[in-house]
């Protein structure tokens, strides 16, 4: 290893690595196309909706039947809505909270709420419990999903408990893919709640880092098809499709479940971007053409994965307790340390200049009990800034390591 973590720090970089945000060449792969494809006058829809104007809050027809396309149900389980997912996330959680689910009682009625977090997770799912007050339980991941055995015994035992965060394709931070076994388990289990909901993350569908293009079971169908329709709320968007901050998001789920988010949505809003929906379908056409964009995608994307792990190889591979992640999908690569050791690395290398989420942010309340796992986000900087954080992450580690002695 020819330099030290005292090298490293010397050459005053500053690179940002804290966030999984698309870097400006991927949103190039779109963006033009995405403004020339509504030019001036160019505002009626293929039905002849004026999408200047209000209306339509469950989203334009023609881009309600891009998203079912997409997630694999019919367009009228599926709402077409803005920019962000997280917001539709923390929408179906504020109006459990407020007004309960289909012939339930608030969730404010009670005491307690609580949700399953799978751990290590995503920080904004945590965030959106913390801030509406919901008691978050932690839950292992094996590898193939989250720890069944545990979810069906707390899930079984506990009427507080009203829903579960799921990320089951190329999860955020870990890359994980849930098991057929897993979903339907997840599908049929028992639960205490009759109002329980499992909130299925798929914001990864198309990510893929390898020429193998995962999938996972329909939730939404495998639930139905054991009696629980309502059990799944599917959410998704195309933010690290076409452009991150000008997007379009979807939920899809059971007729009864949109009929309920049309009623208190519609609160909020008198109807979403048309606009900006009728240029993505414009643009998108079909899911093929998805697909071919997100190619172009993995193409900029898996160098800066592959950078990461192998330099993570050559320097940390001797260290007892070190590992990583290689995912073949998503946005992330999570490092683990040896016990007590992630603060004090994420520490070091924001002192040579690698910013990284931080340690412990893939817990609830940002607690990682262990103290071991890192999120490394390599999407954003350019290559050669990726393979110099990467150097520089690593040797951080193994300055802290050397300092524990």
């Amino acid at each position: 290893m020819s330099m030290t973590y005292d090298d490293f720090r010397k050459l005053g970089l500053a690179i940002d690595m804290t966030r999984g945000k698309p870097s400006p060449a991927q949103l190039d792969l779109s963006s033009d196309a995405l403004v020339n494809c509504l030019r001036a006058g160019e505002f009626m829809s293929r039905d002849g909706i004026d999408c200047r104007n209000y209306g339509y809050p469950l989203g334009l027809p023609e881009a309600r039947e891009f998203g079912a396309d997409l997630l694999g149900v019919v367009p009228e389980q599926v709402v077409a809505a803005g920019n962000s997912s997280l917001e539709l996330m923390h929408d179906a959680m504020a109006f459990g909270i407020l007004h309960g689910m289909p012939d339930g009682e608030p969730w404010r009625n009670q005491s307690d709420v609580a949700f399953l977090c799978p751990v290590p997770g995503y920080d904004r799912h945590f965030a959106i419990c913390a801030a509406l007050g919901v008691r978050m339980i932690p839950v292992p991941l094996t590898g193939n999903g989250p720890d069944m055995d545990f979810v069906e015994a707390q899930v079984a035992a506990d009427p507080a408990i009203k829903g579960m965060w799921c990320m089951p394709l190329y999860s955020n931070p870990t890359g994980e893919i849930y098991s057929a076994d897993t979903i339907r388990r997840l599908a049929s289990m028992q639960t205490a709640a009759l109002d329980f909901r499992l909130f299925w993350d798929d914001a990864y569908r198309f990510h893929h880092l390898t020429e193998q293009k995962h999938t996972t079971l329909n939730m939404i169908e495998a639930c139905a098809a054991v009696g629980h329709a309502d059990r799944a709320l599917v959410f998704a968007s195309l933010s690290k499709i076409t452009v991150a901050g000008a997007a379009l998001a979807f939920v899809a789920s059971s007729r009864r479940n949109v009929d309920w988010w049309q009623r208190y949505s519609s609160i909020r809003t008198v109807g979403p971007d048309k606009l900006n929906q009728l240029r993505h379908v414009r643009l998108l056409r079909e899911r093929q053409t998805l697909e071919g964009l997100m190619e172009r995608h993995r193409a900029l994307l898996r160098p800066k994965f592959d950078a990461m792990t192998t330099t993570f190889s050559e320097i940390l591979s001797d260290l007892p307790g070190v590992s990583w992640t290689a995912p073949q999908g998503g946005y992330f690569i999570s490092l683990y340390s040896p016990d007590g050791l992630a603060k004090r690395t994420a520490a070091l290398a924001a002192d040579a200049g690698i910013a990284m989420t931080p340690a412990g942010a893939a817990f609830p309340h940002g607690v990682d009990p262990r103290d071991r796992h890192l999120r490394v986000a390599p999407t954003f900087p350019a290559l050669d800034d990726v393979k110099r954080a990467a150097q520089g992450i690593a040797l951080s580690l193994r300055r802290a390591f050397e300092e524990r002695g």
